[in-house]
Parts: structure tokens; C-alpha cells; sequence
């Protein structure tokens, strides 16, 4: 029998693409930036073909952006560029567009200060626009997913992780936006399910018709039919298993002659083994499905078929609800990690928000600019303001002050009061990070990790894959530190880090600022002064050369600056180098001169201090009024440099 093939028909929009979900996000795309600029530059040819992409890709290798080889080079070239196109950073044949070139320029100079109304970074400025801006093309079909996350979030209030994974992707046109709406709330109230809309939905399509009618309508179902009735997007032969599969099911519906375990072989066999398990499984256990098969199958509307075009349309209905929430779930996090460029959005406890400022932003004047969200815009590659988007999109202090102080028991009377007010709120959500995230005993965990330096892995697993290690380096140790300073002043303007929306940190591609400086008022067991604590990575002869220098230059230019003769640096690392130790300790009589040495500061105190102590400060409860004290002692400590450390500092702790 010939089997008539039906064209697989995307059901639903994603960012990106799943072969570029690349850790250190907002760094590697600085760095592709970069590269892309400089890669034309060697180039007389200009067009992006097969050529210049297989080019392109040694020249990624030759700069380290890229490890291994890559099977089609030309194909690799094309995947770690593609999401530079899809927000309008690149143009279609890989050149800087006027908005990539302006995140290029904010990149290089470092400038990630908040001097927008909005309240958030520089770069995510850009991105903001950029995805205000990016539409995807399904089908007939065309969404702007940005604007779709904005308008569900204004409408609702939230999204769960649920209804963002698994329903805001599904949302490709108006009508289906508009039932997603009512479905959500109706699953908030048990009057509906997620499952059922996703299968509404895909039955609702042209191609799923004509399939499960195909199906239905055909005497013989034989391997053929349950591939075409697949309608694989990749390879028809991925869906040869679910025949094997139909088989069995059916035989144990009507036959009675069916085997449990032959089934139990046959989802074995499955790409979406785990979604099948979890649908007609209480158990999986051999022994129970050999033995006891009533125990370990459950009740389902499948196997409760009472015809066999009831059994059809539900094993038809499965096939495709288990496809798409895979796929669904696929995209999750690489949809996440482009909305999170933005730094508007929170993502915590299982929900999707928007932070304060840009959730009143966009509130009063959603209706208005969800026009767009079924259009292109053409001016995807430039770099416009938010009143060139939409006109609506116009910053009025009075009017976002008016609708915050309607929905707050806080009333507050200027938008300088709402936004320290939005500070407050900040630290107090960072101390729930802290204390969510980082216990002492997770906190003494990573800082062996740092000392091994052999599973960055877990290390990105207990923080963030957003920001290189030693990035997140600094920040435990800003985190530490404020433990140890009883979380006294406000950490997050004390830390010179980027921080996403979530307050976790992110790398950029020319590194993060190497200090921390921690304020201190006076108290009875310290002047007023500040601490610089400098935290590194490096190690062995590389802390010799990055180090002495760097760190005896940023506190002599700190205390040229504010004449502060009380403040002190604090050296943090995971390994000290004997001779950085003496260098060190030979600052305490060293002069530092002003450039045009007209200005010094007469000795410089330099504290260095090993991971390893620092552990032991954390589990013995030492706080930082009495570590205060133990360094100014070791500072006037006589001791030789080659025993100071241990005689002062590690013997003492």
C-alpha cells in the first residue's frame, strides 16, 4: 500500500536555535561580535557562501572561540551565527548591523551602567529593542515572542514555568493568543489542562487533520502509515518505533492476547520513552510488569478504548502531545536565555514575571503595541529608539508612579522614591538568594571546587552557566564577604559585577571588574574605612605577572583619590604565591606616586588570603569584627615574608 506523505508544519515559535544554547551568553555573543568584525576584515571576498563559512569556522578554531572539529564546518559557521541574525545583530550574509554594531562599541568600552529610564544595563538596553523588535516566521504565520511574553505577563500577572513552556510557544496568531488566555485560566482553576490545549491546537492544524484522518480512515495500519501519520520533521524513519509500538497497545486493547512486556520493550525503544512510560506505567519495575501486569499498567483512556477509531484518534493524539511538549521543553531554556537578555524578566520559583520598572512600562500601553505582535519590523537591524518601535512606547514617570501606587500598599512620591525603593527591594531579594542558594555549607563546597578547578561544571550547576568561573568567583566571594560583614550596607552597589534580572552574575567578553569595594562605617571594633578585595583564579607564575601590580595600583589609586588612609585591601585566591606574599608585604613601605608624581601615599596595606582560610573563617562563624583586628595585627607583624603568612594569618585562624 502506498501511503500518501504529509509535510510536518511547525506548531509553534522558538528564538534561536537548540545546536547554539551556549553557556557564558551574553559573553559569547560580545565575542562572536568581535570575531565576525574581524574575520571580514582578512577577507577580500565579502559573500557568505559555503567558502567563507567553512572560513569562518577555522578562524573561530584559530581564536579559541570553538573547540574540536567540527563534521561540516560550513554548517557550524552558519548555527553560531544564525541567532545574531534572528535579533538583528547581523545581517543575513554575517555583517555588523547598526544595532550589532552599537553592542560591539558598549562591549569594548566596558559600559554596562544603567542610564536609561528603565533602570537596566546598556547592553540589555539593545537587546531590549532588538527583541521588541525580532519576529519568527511559522508557517503562514509571523510572531514578535517578545511582545507575546509582555502581553501575557500584563494580562495574567505571571506565568508559570508551565504555562510559559509549554503554551506561550503555541501562541502563533491572534486567535489562538486569545484561547490561550482563557485556557490559562481556566488550568488555574482545575477547569482544563495543558495537555489539552496543546492537543486542541495541533488538531486545529490543516496537516494534523488530514493525518489523523488518514489513520482512521485506512483498514491496514502497517509501518508505512504510522510514518506518515508521524510526519517527522527531521527523518520519517525516527518514527519506524512507533509501530512496533501501536502494535502491541492495540493487541492489548481489543486482542486480549497482548503483553505487557512487549509493550514495556516497545516504549523502550522510543526517543519520548519517559513521556510513554509516565502515561501507561505505575510501575516499571521488570519483576512487577512479568508478573503482576495489572499492577504496573495504569488506567488510561487509550487502553479503555471501546473502537478501534476511539484507540486510533488517542494513540494519535499521544504521538503528537508527547512530540511537541518535548520539543516544547527543548526550547525552554534556549527561549529563556534570549528573554533574559533584556534583564526584565524574573525568572524564580517556577514563575515568569517582569521586574517593577518595565512591568509598569509596558502595562498601560500593552493593548497598543500588541498591534505589532503579529507583524515583521523592518528595522530590525537598526539601532532606533523605543518611540521608533511604537510611538506608544514613551517613558512617563507620572503615569508609571500613578498605576505602581494603585496596586501598592506603598505610596510613593517621586520616581527617585520608587526607584530606591526598588533597590531596597533588590538586596532584600539577594539576601533570599543568598539564603536560598548559598548556605555556608554550599558556599565551603564551592570554594573546593575553585581550589581543584576540575569540575567547572558543578560549578555552573550551583550558580549560573551565564558567567565564567572566575566571574563567579568574585561573586561568592562578595557573598562571603557579606556574610562575614553581617550583611551590613548594600552588597550589590559594593560589587562591581553585572547581574541579571535574577541578580546572578553574567559574563562579558572583556571580563568583569576585578574589585569589590566593601564600606564599612565605624563601629567599636573599626575605624570607617573600605576594604578593595581582589579576587583571582590565577596561580604559580601567571599571579606573579597579573597580579602585583594590578592589585598594589587600584588600592594606590584608591587612596590617592579619597585620601582615606584607614582603607586596605584584602587579596583573595585559591593559590598564594610565595613571592606575591612578599611583594605584598613590601608595599607597607613602598611610596605610590600619583602619575604626575605630585601626589603619594606612604605604605599600603595588602592583606592575601587563601581559599582554604577563608573556609576555615566560614565554618568556625568568624565574622569580619574580628578578622578586622587579626589583620591589622599581622600587618604590623615583623615576620619575614616567607613565614608571615602562616605565622599571622593561618596559624591565627
Amino acid at each position: 500500500m502506498t501511503v500518501k506523505n504529509i509535510s510536518f508544519k511547525s506548531c509553534c515559535w522558538s528564538i534561536g536555535t537548540t545546536s547554539y544554547r551556549t553557556k557564558e551568553f551574553n559573553a559569547n555573543i560580545e565575542k562572536q561580535l568581535a570575531l565576525i568584525e574581524d574575520f571580514w576584515k582578512t577577507r577580500k571576498d565579502k559573500d557568505w557562501n559555503l567558502i567563507t563559512q567553512a572560513a569562518y569556522y577555522k578562524f573561530m578554531q584559530s581564536q579559541k572561540f570553538v573547540k574540536g572539529e567540527a563534521g561540516i564546518p560550513e554548517k557550524d559557521a552558519r548555527e553560531k551565527t544564525s541567532g545574531l541574525v534572528d535579533i538583528g545583530l547581523l545581517t543575513a550574509d554575517r555583517k555588523l548591523t547598526p544595532a550589532g554594531l552599537e553592542l560591539l562599541h558598549i562591549s569594548r568600552i566596558g559600559d554596562f551602567s544603567k542610564d536609561n529610564e528603565l533602570n537596566i544595563a546598556k547592553d540589555s538596553y539593545i537587546y531590549l529593542k532588538q527583541l521588541l523588535k525580532m519576529s519568527v516566521p511559522i508557517d503562514s504565520y509571523t510572531v514578535r515572542p517578545f511582545i507575546l511574553l509582555v502581553y501575557f505577563i500584563s494580562k495574567l500577572g505571571f506565568l508559570s514555568k508551565d504555562e510559559y513552556t509549554y503554551i506561550l510557544p503555541l501562541c502563533i496568531n491572534e486567535e489562538t493568543t486569545e484561547k490561550a488566555l482563557l485556557k490559562i485560566q481556566d488550568i488555574r482553576n482545575n477547569k482544563s489542562t495543558i495537555d489539552s490545549f496543546i492537543t486542541d491546537t495541533i488538531l486545529s492544524m490543516d496537516n494534523y487533520k488530514e493525518a489523523l484522518n488518514l489513520l482512521i480512515s485506512s483498514e491496514t495500519v502497517n509501518e508505512d502509515l504510522i510514518i506518515a501519520i508521524g510526519m517527522n520533521r527531521k527523518s520519517h524513519t525516527y518514527d519506524k518505533s512507533y509501530y512496533k509500538l501501536y502494535k502491541e497497545l492495540f493487541a492489548l486493547c481489543f486482542k486480549k492476547k497482548g503483553n505487557l512486556l512487549n509493550v514495556y520493550k516497545s516504549v523502550e525503544s522510543l526517543k519520548l520513552k519517559s513521556l510513554w512510560k509516565d502515561y501507561l506505567f505505575s510501575s516499571t519495575s521488570i519483576k512487577t510488569i512479568k508478573n503482576s501486569p495489572e499492577k504496573a499498567l495504569k488506567k488510561t483512556k487509550l487502553l479503555n478504548s471501546k473502537a478501534e477509531k476511539e484507540f486510533k484518534t488517542e494513540f494519535f493524539k499521544l504521538l503528537h502531545l508527547f512530540k511537541v511538549k518535548a520539543n516544547l521543553a527543548d526550547y525552554l531554556d534556549l527561549n529563556r536565555r534570549y528573554f533574559r537578555l533584556t534583564d526584565t524578566v524574573l525568572f524564580k520559583d517556577n514563575l515568569v514575571k517582569m521586574d517593577i520598572i518595565p512591568e509598569y512600562f509596558f502595562k498601560d500601553k500593552i493593548d497598543k503595541i500588541y498591534k505589532l505582535a503579529f507583524t515583521e519590523s523592518e528595522a530590525l537591524q537598526d539601532n532606533i529608539s523605543l518611540t521608533e518601535i511604537s510611538k506608544y512606547l514613551v517613558f512617563d514617570n507620572k503615569t508609571i508612579l500613578q498605576n505602581i501606587n494603585a496596586a501598592s500598599t506603598e505610596k510613593y512620591k517621586n520616581i527617585e522614591e520608587l526607584k530606591e525603593s526598588i533597590d531596597n527591594d533588590r538586596l532584600s531579594r539577594f539576601k533570599q538568594v543568598i539564603k536560598d542558594r548559598f548556605t555556608d555549607d554550599v558556599l565551603i563546597k564551592l570554594l573546593g571546587l575553585f581550589e581543584s578547578r576540575k569540575q567547572d561544571s558543578v560549578i555552573n550547576e550551583y550558580v549560573t552557566d551565564n558567567a565564567d568561573v572566575p566571574t563567579i568567583f568574585e561573586y561568592v566571594i562578595g557573598i562571603i564577604w557579606y556574610k562575614l560583614s553581617e550583611q551590613k550596607g548594600n552588597i550589590l552597589k559594593y560589587m562591581n559585577l553585572s547581574l541579571d534580572a535574577d541578580l546572578l552574575p553574567k559574563s562579558h567578553a572583556n571580563g568583569g571588574m576585578a574589585d569589590i569595594e566593601y564600606y564599612y562605617d565605624e563601629t567599636e571594633a573599626y575605624p570607617a574605612h573600605t576594604i578593595l578585595l581582589e579576587a583571582t583564579l590565577t596561580n604559580d607564575s601567571n599571579q606573579r605577572r597579573t597580579e602585583m601590580e594590578p592589585v598594589s595600583r587600584h588600592l594606590g589609586e584608591y587612596l590617592l583619590k579619597n585620601k582615606d588612609k584607614n582603607s586596605y585591601c584584602v587579596f583573595l585566591t585559591n593559590y598564594l604565591d610565595i613571592n606575591v606574599i612578599s611583594d605584598f608585604r613590601n608595599r607597607k613601605t613602598h611610596t605610590y606616586y600619583s602619575s604626575d608624581g605630585k601626589n603619594s601615599v606612604d605604605g599600603m596595606k595588602i592583606i592575601p588570603l587563601q581559599t582554604e582560610e577563608l573556609k576555615t573563617i566560614i565554618s568556625k562563624g568568624i565574622l569580619y569584627k574580628r578578622l578586622y583586628p587579626t589583620f591589622d595585627k599581622a600587618y604590623n607583624s615583623d615576620s619575614k615574608p616567607n613565614v608571615w603568612y602562616n605565622d599571622s594569618i593561618k596559624e591565627v585562624l
